[in-house]
């Protein structure tokens, strides 16, 4: 075969050694606006080291590595003992050490340590998401463990810690520890009251033995777990250590893993406990779910950051494909169409990442106002941006056309990992039930978020008109529970609308507003109206490679 007929020509470059922190303008705006001047600089430093570090070759094949060599249970070792561990593949322990590294599990003892955290949560997750699951549920640990002083104290030094130390060990003798967690069972799901696993009391204080099982586990190679399960009190919420201090396994018995849609580089274990399996009180007996409803929280944070992250990968990739891609006699970037497609994917990308951002700036404020807002606001947040996400990410995948349907492309990875922020930590349902929770039991979380909205009011007319029919839907309580997800998807794109029109560049703000709030949209993406200064919204989305 001639060798010309293999000449490769009008294909866009691999997008790879840029910086992904910089190159993100709403991402490094948010920081900048959310960070005080005296750490701006240095996290500025630490975040463009990062991004530089997330946008390399190198970790773009840990990522793919990680994938395509999921993890493998192994119960027994050569001679019959059971071991109950998961090995990984070298790339998972690297993309892992270097996201404790960074410091992605210490973010609640240092100044702006959650924007901080969550920018490089942003980043880690657009080079493989699988091995946030262990980063998110270690750092959101903290305020559970919190309801017991002893306890936080020995752990949050290990939790906080940049060295990622692999193996089961008694967790205290380690210079790093991860957590995990297990609430959901078979018969219950999201409903944990419906748990049945038992903790019965032992002699010392505050030590019991579980009896049950647990349906989803995720990372069961971490250190220790937060379950929650029967004592004599009611629900309540234990510490389970995979090591015990005199250096045996804990009774952890991982029955298998599961073989999941998406997030493949993470195991996912079903868990039983045989009676004998060691637990620690954490908080009150009968207190359980009041206890881990602060990891809940960070983790569904994260469930948005996360799809953040997925949609932002996935806009950056079809934005640079359309930049050197020629057809019809042009740059497809330059395309009437594609441009229109391009921004409207653009605006929902850049719109989760002002609110992820903006949320992990109220943790790191901690008044009791944002605490309200921060309430009411995650959940609106986890239920809509987390639903936006596939539909960004398959229309991303179609900007690419059958190069895009392709595994090396990396885009179908992100589109099998996009359904699953939705899952996490309560579907959409859970969600917007949470939000008539706050609604009708914390007056103050409602009055943080029209505090918040109304900042922006006066800006935008369809803004304006947009808060004053989401009070006219709030005054009206009748059959509320049926129209939950409206009623949260309605808060959700005012939030974001107010927060573009404070923050964004008049481009982006007003395409948003247009579509989003005033009604000049279709049911797909590519339907943005006419007169907008859509090249804007497209070049501001541009990864700079």
């Amino acid at each position: 075969m001639a060798p010309g007929t293999h000449t490769v020509t009008n294909q866009a470059p691999p997008l790879v050694e840029y910086d992904m922190f910089s190159s993100d303008a709403a991402l490094a705006e948010a920081v900048e606006r959310h960070l005080p001047p005296e750490v701006y600089g240095e996290a500025r430093e630490e975040l463009t080291a990062f991004g530089v570090s997330a946008g390399s070759a190198q970790a773009q094949e840990w990522g793919r590595l990680a994938n395509e060599h999921p993890p493998r249970l192994r119960t027994h070792d050569r001679y019959g003992r059971r071991i109950d561990e998961v090995e990984f593949h070298p790339a998972w322990h690297r993309l892992l050490g270097r996201a404790v590294g960074a410091g992605l599990t210490g973010a609640w003892g240092r100044p702006g340590g959650h924007v901080r955290r969550a920018a490089g949560f942003l980043l880690a997750s657009q080079v493989e998401a699988g091995h946030g699951c262990p980063v998110s549920m270690t750092h959101a640990a903290v305020p559970a463990l919190r309801a017991e002083p002893e306890l936080a104290a020995a752990w949050e030094p290990l939790i906080a810690s940049r060295v990622y130390e692999q193996g089961l060990r008694p967790p205290l003798d380690k210079t790093g520890v991860l957590l995990g967690m297990g609430m959901t069972e078979k018969q219950g799901g999201s409903d944990v009251r419906a748990n049945t696993t038992r903790a019965e009391p032992l002699a010392a204080e505050g030590e019991y033995v579980l009896t049950g099982h647990k349906w989803f586990c995720s990372a069961p190679m971490s250190d220790a777990f937060l379950v929650l399960a029967q004592a004599p009190g009611g629900l309540s919420c234990l510490l389970v250590p995979r090591v015990l201090p005199d250096g045996t396994r804990n009774a952890f018995a991982l029955q298998r893993l599961k073989d999941k849609l998406g997030n493949r580089s993470n195991a996912s274990a079903e868990v039983e406990f045989d009676g004998s399996t060691w637990a620690r009180l954490v908080g009150e007996e009968g207190r359980g779910l009041r206890t881990v409803m602060g990891m809940v929280a960070a983790t569904r944070l994260d469930c948005v950051l996360g799809s953040a992250a997925l949609m932002r990968q996935a806009v950056a990739q079809a934005v640079h494909h359309a930049s050197y891609r020629r057809a019809f006699g042009g740059l497809l970037v330059d395309k009437p169409l594609m441009r229109n497609v391009l921004a409207d994917l653009a605006l929902e990308s850049e719109a989760a990442t002002v609110l992820g951002m903006r949320l992990a700036a109220a943790y790191d404020s901690g008044t009791e106002e944002e605490r309200a807002l921060l309430r009411i606001a995650v959940p609106v947040a986890k239920y809509w941006v987390t639903k936006r996400c596939t539909p960004v990410v398959a229309e991303a995948l179609e900007c690419l056309g059958g190069n895009g349907y392709v595994e090396e492309s990396g885009l179908p990875r992100l589109l099998r990992e996009s359904p699953l922020n939705s899952l996490w930590e309560g579907a959409g349902n859970v969600q917007a039930l949470d939000v008539l929770r706050a609604l009708r039991g914390e007056p103050a979380a409602l009055n943080a978020f029209l505090t918040e909205v109304g900042r922006a009011r006066g800006a935008d007319h369809r803004l304006d008109r947009a808060i004053r029919d989401l009070l006219t839907e709030l005054a009206d309580l009748e059959g509320i529970e049926a129209r939950a997800r409206r009623l949260a998807e309605r808060m959700a794109r005012v939030l974001q609308g107010a927060l573009l029109v404070r923050w964004a560049p008049p481009e982006v703000a007003d395409a948003f507003c247009a579509s989003r709030l005033g009604g000049d949209w279709g049911a797909s993406f590519g339907t943005l109206p006419h007169p907008l200064d859509l090249g804007a919204v497209v070049e501001r989305a541009r990864p700079a490679a």
